[in-house]
């Protein structure tokens, strides 16, 4: 028989083989052995399921968070950009720096905040000429803005240049409806061509006249009441400064704009032929005949009794009126917002002064327009149409108007102002109540030239030559006008 085992239970390590039968015993403790072994190796077969299962659960977990946190990474980093990249851009080109700037970018910035399709870039040219320059060189090298600011006085050169996309077209287009008879008639009628509105009217203005009031006060003049005529304004100049109440006694900003072509048409006087260019293309120049030469004789004797001071071209009358240095000035009512805000004395504002012996016409607008221009894609001149609508609505235009001076230039416009709204601000009623009280008449529809600009550059040089004393009155109107003849026969030269 075979030995039996160890103590440890363990078969002994013998040389001889064992026999091929077991004892009773042995067997118990072999199938002990056995099923030991079997229980431990279920136990570690168990034990490495549960780990592998719990590794398998884990990279499981790890693999789900890494994609999530993948996804949410893309989601941060790309978010903004895919915004930016979603909004189609729309290129503005405007003439408004300082305060007026700031406005615009406001606007621009309501705009943008209100939707998520469009950006609009409101890009500052410098003036209104070189906007003007800057466009025309842009649509001739096919890279042209989506919209231009330009002044009125660019209007017929826009509307002949063909390259412009008329807005009344571009709203129907579009699908949306303006209802363009509620503009304010003056505005209206003056971008417009065959009834049909070619530019959205945007920072409309007219020139007013402004005074200083306290200055009036110490000369011992009445505040309350400004000067109507220019008798009224002789009168009061010569009062403050002979009691250095004020340094000027009389002075203007945009010296032809609101000297010459506001007086012609406020005392119903032509400009140029054919209703001055609104019938037809002008082809001649009118404000060399009495009453042109008569206001330049009443102003060189101003200059030499000392009332009168010539402060320059385009906008630089307005600084001595802010300032206060100037008693009494012509400039345009887009300057109540900045004398609001910054002016350290009292002053008012009034209707531009008449001349006795005419009868009445009105002022005529200012400011500028807005104008689509060709050259873009279908899916752009939908953002833009969308922004000139947003423009045009009531609650934009009373806003404009009330933070800038410009008129609200529809008559839903006024409505959303508040009751008392003119009252609290008497100075913006002013121009409101100028425009809309004159006359209209074939002369006082506005003024709209080929090439004005050069026309009136080509005026206030004379003007500079009359103030100077280097030609008389007539002479130098005379000059302008056989200058700007000729300006007007090329200008019509090119669009036959």
């Amino acid at each position: 028989m075979s030995k039996p085992l160890g103590k440890d239970n363990r078969i002994p390590n013998d040389s001889k083989p064992l026999g091929p039968l077991f004892d009773f015993d042995e067997t118990i403790r072999f199938d002990k052995i056995v099923e030991r072994e079997k229980t431990l190796a279920l136990c570690r077969f168990l034990k490495y399921k549960m780990i592998r299962a719990k590794f398998n659960k884990e990279v499981k977990i790890m693999k789900m968070a890494k994609a999530l946190m993948l996804l949410l990474l893309m989601a941060g980093v790309l978010a903004l950009p895919l915004t930016s990249w979603a909004k189609t851009e729309i290129i503005w080109w405007h003439a408004m720096g300082g305060f007026l700037g700031e406005r615009v970018n406001d606007i621009t910035n309501k705009f943008n905040a209100s939707q998520s399709e469009y950006e609009i870039k409101a890009i500052n040219k410098g003036g209104y000429t070189d906007v003007l320059t800057a466009g025309i060189a842009a649509y001739r090298a096919k890279t042209p803005p989506h919209i231009m600011q330009v002044f009125e006085v660019g209007t017929q050169t826009m509307l002949s240049s063909g390259a412009i996309y008329p807005v009344y077209q571009l709203m129907k287009d579009q699908g949306i409806k303006i209802d363009w008879d509620d503009f304010i008639s003056v505005v209206k009628t003056y971008y417009s061509k065959g009834g049909n509105l070619y530019s959205m009217p945007f920072n409309s203005s007219t020139p007013i006249l402004y005074y200083n009031k306290t200055a009036f006060e110490k000369a011992g003049l009445n505040p309350q009441v400004p000067p109507k005529t220019f008798e009224d304004i002789e009168k009061a100049a010569k009062a403050v400064v002979s009691k250095g109440a004020a340094k000027i006694g009389f002075t203007v900003s945009w010296p032809s704009w609101t000297l010459v072509e506001n007086m012609h048409t406020w005392n119903d006087q032509p400009f140029a032929n054919n209703n001055n260019g609104i019938a037809a293309m002008a082809t001649e120049l009118k404000f060399n005949g009495k009453l042109g030469t008569q206001v330049m004789e009443i102003l060189t004797r101003w200059q030499k009794e000392g009332i009168f001071t010539y402060s320059g071209r385009a906008a630089r009358g307005d600084q001595p009126t802010i300032n206060g240095e100037a008693a009494i000035s012509l400039a345009s009512t887009a300057l109540v917002g900045t004398m609001a805000r910054t002016s350290k004395f009292d002053w008012g504002t009034g209707y531009l002064p008449k001349l006795s012996g005419y009868p009445q016409g009105n002022s005529i607008i200012g400011g500028a327009s807005l104008w689509v221009m060709k050259g873009h894609k279908k899916e752009q001149y939908k953002g833009v149409a969308k922004f000139l609508e947003f423009l045009g609505q009531p609650e934009q235009q009373a806003w404009w108007h009330a933070n800038t001076g410009y008129f609200p230039l529809t008559r839903a416009a006024i409505k959303a102002l508040s009751e008392d709204h003119f009252r609290k601000n008497p100075n913006l009623w002013t121009a409101f109540a100028q425009i809309t009280s004159g006359k209209t008449t074939p002369n006082s529809l506005g003024i709209r030239l080929g090439n004005f600009v050069a026309i009136r550059d080509t005026l206030e040089g004379e003007m500079e030559n009359i103030f100077s004393g280097k030609k008389t009155p007539k002479q130098g109107l005379d000059d302008a006008v056989k200058k700007g003849n000729q300006t007007l026969k090329e200008f019509a030269s090119l669009y036959k």
